[in-house]
């Protein structure tokens, strides 16, 4: 089951993240908004617009969220690879997703330092 939902999330954020979806997109909102006179600009006519962009953003909210997470995991994945073959790189930086806000704040403000003393260019 989870490994058909990633392939289904990867799969529709591919192919809404082109621009002919954005176009689609837009050309059935023009096309909503030429039939308002028709349908004399009705709270029915309004529902048909906020139903439907409703239900595709609360769709999309769960299929943005998991490739996001995917993503995110395989890039601090690869950092810290990079980080473990590195002699030079402290092993402590290694899963630092993982530390609280007040360890990612002692450690922004020590390489704050460090470019203040240039230790960093």
């Amino acid at each position: 089951m989870r490994d058909t939902f990633r392939k289904f999330s990867h799969q529709i954020a591919t192919v809404l993240g082109k621009p002919w979806a954005f176009i689609v997109a837009l050309f059935i909102v023009l096309i909503w908004a030429c039939s308002g006179p028709f349908f004399h600009f009705s709270d029915t006519w309004q529902l048909v617009i906020n139903t439907g962009t409703t239900v595709i953003t609360f769709l999309m909210v769960f299929i943005i969220q998991n490739t996001q997470n995917r993503d995110a995991k395989t890039i601090h994945l690869k950092l810290d690879e990079l980080i473990r073959t590195n002699a030079a790189a402290r092993n402590r930086i290694i899963d630092l997703e993982d530390v609280t806000d007040d360890e990612i704040k002692k450690l922004q403000d020590e390489f704050r330092a460090m470019r203040g003393k240039g230790g960093i260019t």
